[in-house]
């Protein structure tokens, strides 16, 4: 039995279909390799498999013309398979050289950094007390309505609206003339709040000068004569009450500081509340390097003052005697994280000014707080063992954190620091060194 050949017009119907899949995989081909510039040899290629649509569409050569559109058909999808192994080659080559760029700048920056901090804690060391070197003080303004003076001992937040200027911390009374010069400019109204959030010499020494410049304004919420908390002439001083106990004296015999110095309105309890300048100001008992430090909250501007609590330029400096422990300063800096909350995916979102050094955000104190947890631990672990103080000391636990936060001279060493880390997590309450600010 003959098999009968198929209708020419019905062959010629197929070859036209088959060319025109030809000639869709060939303009894929070729929208692949220029994208990717890849050799024009095999453009020329795909460009003679398009050709094949209208010479098989007219031929009478069926048979023979479809085995040569098969074998074109098997180089073209081999062409392809070709062309996407070099685009993924060139796709790998380029993430692999972008990632060692990367590496290449972050270890630039890095290093920079590093050297930065380096100098900064130079300049810490040089100046005893945290009194400045250069003599200026420097206005930064962060969000809201709130600004970080630097310059003046320790940083400075500053709060000025149409009510007046609220002030945590005073810096020293060296530079308290700078200070009101620098912040006179920022309202209309006075100096009514300076809140110390510890009693360090580098936090209250401006108290005198510049609460003597203030003028209190008593609010709604604050429903008491200014005759019965103090004279008009001066402005409010909050601090928690250990910070007046220490500052003062038992009667008979001489105070750490004149008595214009001390806080003139105390609190006791966990937490006070203000409202000034349009804003919620929480004021929050935290015991950390001290008994007697408080974190300060600006709700609308979304700011917090934390003190010598976090101190992103060295390790924190704790006053074992006035009861300090690098436990409360891990509690406080815990607070702080719970608190502070970051921008979506980037930086940002709330931020943080801390008792020295620069402004910072939730990712700089996760930094921080996991450095101070490593080193609680590792202090903890040789405790269980046994070890001594000195022999701590020389097996040196937070040797990969000193380039950063160590220091071998100045008002705070990181001998010192160990030397009270230990102890507050021994329980042995005196240090034989003392920082030289109280």
């Amino acid at each position: 039995m003959t098999c009968s050949q198929p209708p020419a017009s019905i062959l010629t119907t197929r070859a036209s279909g088959i060319a025109a899949r030809v000639a869709t995989v060939g303009h894929m081909l070729r929208e692949s390799m220029q994208r990717h510039t890849i050799c024009g040899a095999a453009v020329s290629f795909v460009s003679g498999i398009n050709e094949l649509d209208m010479r098989i569409a007219v031929s009478g050569s069926y048979g023979h013309k479809f085995t040569s559109l098969g074998n074109n058909l098997a180089h073209a999808q081999m062409s392809r398979s070709h062309m996407d192994f070099l685009s993924s080659k060139l796709r790998l080559i380029c993430v692999v050289s972008t990632l060692l760029f990367l590496g290449a700048v972050g270890s630039v920056r890095f290093a920079y950094a590093q050297q930065n901090r380096g100098r900064q804690a130079a300049a810490n060391n040089a100046r005893p007390n945290g009194s400045p070197s250069g003599g200026e003080v420097h206005i930064l303004p962060v969000q809201g309505n709130i600004s970080m003076l630097v310059g003046a001992g320790g940083n400075i937040t500053v709060q000025a609206g149409d009510d007046g200027i609220l002030l945590v911390d005073s810096g020293v009374a060296s530079m308290s003339d700078k200070v009101l010069d620098a912040i006179r400019p920022l309202s209309k109204r006075p100096l009514v709040y300076i809140i110390n959030s510890d009693d360090r010499l580098d936090h209250i020494g401006g108290n005198e000068n510049l609460g003597k410049e203030g003028r209190p304004v008593p609010t709604d919420s604050q429903r008491y004569a200014i005759t019965d908390r103090v004279a008009a002439s001066h402005a409010y001083i909050i601090a928690f009450q250990t910070v007046l106990d220490r500052m003062s004296a038992p009667t008979g015999q001489a105070s750490a500081m004149p008595q214009e110095a001390w806080p003139n309105d105390t609190y006791s309890v966990p937490q006070k509340n203000l409202y000034f300048n349009g804003e919620a100001v929480e004021i929050f008992h935290q015991p950390a390097t001290t008994d007697g430090n408080s974190i300060v909250l600006f709700r609308r501007s979304d700011v917090v003052s934390a003190g010598d609590i976090f101190d992103p330029a060295e390790y924190p400096i704790i006053d074992v005697k006035n009861g300090g422990s690098i436990q409360s300063v891990l509690d406080g800096l815990n607070r702080l994280k719970e608190m502070v909350i970051p921008a979506d995916h980037q930086e940002g979102g709330t931020l943080i000014i801390p008792g020295h050094g620069r402004l910072s955000d939730a990712a700089d104190l996760a930094v921080y707080q996991q450095m101070v947890t490593i080193v609680r631990d590792r202090l903890k672990d040789m405790i269980k063992r046994g070890m001594t103080l000195e022999q701590v000391k020389a097996a040196q636990p937070t040797r990969d954190y000193d380039p950063i936060y160590g220091s071998t001279t100045g008002s705070w060493t990181t001998d010192m620091f160990i030397e009270a880390a230990y102890k507050s997590l021994s329980g042995k309450q005196q240090t034989s060194q003392s920082h030289g600010v109280n």
